[in-house]
């Protein structure tokens, strides 16, 4: 294999336009010829296909890296960028069980792009909307599949630890900010199109639930959108509700102290209770948040331990495949993994 990728790359790749791999279906076209070649390679050198496209990824890894360290170490886009997504669709399509080069190819990616949107957004919009949002087209089939990747490389990229450094911030994989939807991360995206699924999928891997440089807590953009339904409320956004707030201890909520100075009200206010009241009254006498978890009664025992064991899980890069390493009871490994309440 690796003779033959750096014959490809001499003979024909360096001889391919700049721009030949812009389009979708010429990147799918090459990806048709290197499953071939792939499935070629083991049978004929009695390898395992596993092995056969480690060696591609591998190899392209390298040639990627040559040709941007004879750049300056600046990727020259391009053919020579999309190669990177010719091998992250192949690494999904056989599977790839290696981890250390599943990691370096994320870890590339990041390196070129400072974002993961090739492998997000086709999973949050489908596959036509990154062309609008980015110009681009997702390299998976359909919505599923690229549910599937995203999937395949959150667990890559937790079994690795990767963590990534932004300014003065650090981001786990899973909270890489997305570039085109505002820098936002991509559970705040998921939270403010109601998607219920997708939330719950990164909520199961860790994804922070925190306010950011977009905004404050995603929590209460869902606050917010629901009062607008003036008491009809959309069941998938009250699923994100109701999600959002397994996943953390209590609902906190932005209060601006200053504005409320001229009242002189004692150090020791509750400004979260008065907010939640004023603000979210008849959100409350729906039922959809209990008392327990908005400041109005102590949050329960049992919903504090299970916040506590996930922040060690997620701590340790275990979330979600490390509940079920913990000898407790089936039904308390799926409350720990948010599948109930």
């Amino acid at each position: 294999m690796d003779t033959f990728m750096e014959c490809y790359f001499e003979e024909v790749f360096a001889n391919m336009d700049r721009d030949c791999l812009n389009e979708r279906t010429k990147r799918r076209d090459l990806v048709e010829y290197f499953n071939t070649v792939i499935a070629g390679c083991a049978r004929g050198q009695n390898h395992s296909d596993n092995t056969s496209c480690k060696n591609f990824v591998v190899s392209a890894l390298r040639y990627h890296n040559n040709c941007k360290s004879r750049n300056g170490d600046v990727c020259l886009m391009g053919k020579y960028h999309n190669l990177l997504y010719i091998a992250m669709k192949l690494a999904f399509d056989w599977s790839l069980q290696d981890n250390g080069v599943v990691a370096a190819l994320l870890d590339e990616m990041y390196s070129c792009e400072g974002t993961f949107e090739r492998i997000f957004l086709g999973a949050i919009f489908g596959t036509s909307a990154p062309y609008f949002l980015a110009g681009w087209k997702s390299d998976f089939k359909d919505k599923e599949e690229n549910v599937h990747a995203l999937v395949f490389f959150l667990d890559h990229a937790t079994n690795a630890n990767l963590e990534y450094k932004e300014d003065d911030r650090c981001h786990r994989f899973i909270d890489v900010p997305l570039e085109s939807c505002g820098r936002a991360s991509p559970v705040r995206v998921v939270i403010q199109m109601g998607a219920a699924e997708m939330l719950m999928i990164l909520l199961r891997f860790g994804a922070r639930i925190t306010s950011d440089k977009v905004s404050t807590n995603p929590i209460e953009s869902i606050l917010d959108r629901l009062k607008e339904y003036n008491g009809v409320y959309p069941y998938e956004l009250v699923t994100c509700l109701k999600l959002t707030m397994r996943a953390v201890p209590s609902i906190t909520l932005t209060v601006n102290k200053g504005e409320l100075k001229h009242l002189g009200l004692p150090i020791d206010y509750n400004y979260q209770r008065r907010l939640m009241l004023e603000k979210y009254g008849d959100i409350l006498k729906s039922h959809l948040i209990p008392a327990s978890r908005c400041g109005l009664k102590p949050v329960e025992l049992k919903h504090l331990s299970r916040c506590m064991v996930r922040q060690m899980l997620w701590k340790n890069f275990e979330l979600p495949l490390g509940i079920q390493k913990l000898p407790i009871p089936k039904t308390l490994k799926r409350y720990l993994d948010l599948c109930e309440d």
